[in-house]
């Protein structure tokens, strides 16, 4: 038989979270973010879940011949823009809408030869200092685009740094509002912390009325995945989310050790009292960080109990004792839930294992490696 770890993704945890996104942001149309082949997902797997969004944004072009293959006729927006010239003849055949963010991709733009004009988004560096043109040179930006007859419809965008955090999103909304006042075209704005926290800027006392904007169109990402963008301040669960993935495995050899034994490489887990440990198939090259420390959560038959020791290549070893405390039988072939939804119901939060690993939900997910199997929960 193989190896007993596997992945699942479950659609309608996606299509449920889509439903969250469009609740706090019910008059605006959604992007379904599917970057990083959809956080890790898989784009055809997650293709059924997300489907109910206005439009599908990633990075690309490949990606976004796939969504095109899979029969998706709706908008398809690349966050990066092109990075050579020849890829405006692929946005031009796959009907692709494309970010610009610099000079150099508004040349391209002049010097394509096109019949049918692009649809582009002009995105502006509130204060991410990454991507866009500055406030003070926005407008220049948008009067060259508006100009190209290359050029069909012009939207505004930016993106928030802090919408997670305590600096919030006050700064940026309000170079935003100011720097586009009166441009023509629609407004892309919110990612997956700023569409669940909407009603932050309007209750911000650093924010007048004029300077709140709307996003016409949202940008969830990680949220669509049921991963809380500002864990821990808030849960999965306090968002109402659903976990989209599962990565579980099974215990392949169980061990009674002594006070004083120790479990793993380096030692580094010694215990205090006789107790039993088991051994799961999973380890660092499957994906699951090497770095999580003794303590980190884990379910064994739907029962909450931790990692115990380092993470090596293959395998990790867990603790058995509050199992075997509660009577509950376990032993060789029992289910392990490293995060996600363990058969019995009990759900381990994505974000718990990545706090306990110094990261976020978005590396694990993404991170998962190619041998690990992946199925597709049936909707």
């Amino acid at each position: 038989m193989p190896r007993p770890i596997l992945a699942t993704i479950h659609p309608a945890a996606l299509q449920h979270n889509l439903s969250r996104c469009r609740l706090a942001a019910p008059d605006a149309k959604a992007w379904a973010v599917v970057k990083a082949n959809a956080y890790g997902h898989g784009i055809e797997r997650a293709y059924a879940g997300l489907c109910g969004a206005d439009g599908f944004a990633l990075l690309d072009l490949e990606e976004a011949q796939r969504v095109r293959d899979l029969g998706w006729r709706g908008p398809i927006l690349l966050l990066e823009g092109v990075f050579e010239p020849r890829d405006l003849e692929l946005c031009s055949r796959l009907n692709l809408w494309h970010t610009v963010h610099c000079d150099e991709q508004i040349d391209m733009l002049a010097a394509h030869k096109t019949n049918v004009p692009h649809r582009v988004f002009l995105k502006m560096n509130s204060g991410m200092n990454r991507l866009g043109f500055t406030p003070e040179r926005y407008r220049t930006a948008w009067a060259r685009l508006n100009a190209l007859p290359q050029v069909d419809e012009i939207s505004l965008m930016t993106h928030f740094s802090d919408a997670d955090g305590a600096r919030g999103v006050a700064y940026q909304m309000q170079a935003f509002s100011r720097a586009t006042l009166d441009l023509p075209g629609e407004r892309s704005l919110s990612n997956s912390a700023a569409t669940l926290r909407n009603s932050a800027p309007t209750s911000d006392a650093a924010l007048s009325p004029e300077d709140v904007v709307t996003s016409d169109w949202i940008r969830p990402g990680i949220v669509l995945y049921g991963s809380a963008p500002d864990y821990p301040q808030h849960t999965r669960t306090d968002w109402g989310l659903q976990p989209s993935m599962t990565l579980s495995s099974k215990i392949i050899a169980t061990q009674s050790i002594n006070t004083r034994d120790s479990v793993g490489y380096g030692s580094t887990f010694v215990a205090e009292k006789p107790m039993r440990i088991g051994v799961v198939a999973c380890g660092y090259a499957d994906g699951y960080p090497r770095v999580c420390p003794t303590g980190t959560p884990i379910l064994v038959a739907g029962v909450r109990t931790r990692l115990v020791g380092r993470v090596s290549m293959d395998m990790i070893a867990v603790d058995l004792s509050v199992l075997d405390d509660a009577g509950v039988a376990v032993g060789m072939g029992s289910e392990v839930t490293l995060w996600g939804r363990a058969s019995q119901g009990t759900v381990l939060d994505i974000d718990e294992v990545a706090h306990a690993a110094g990261t976020l939900g978005y590396e694990l997910m993404c991170a998962l490696a190619a041998r690990v199997p992946v199925v597709t929960e049936a909707c």
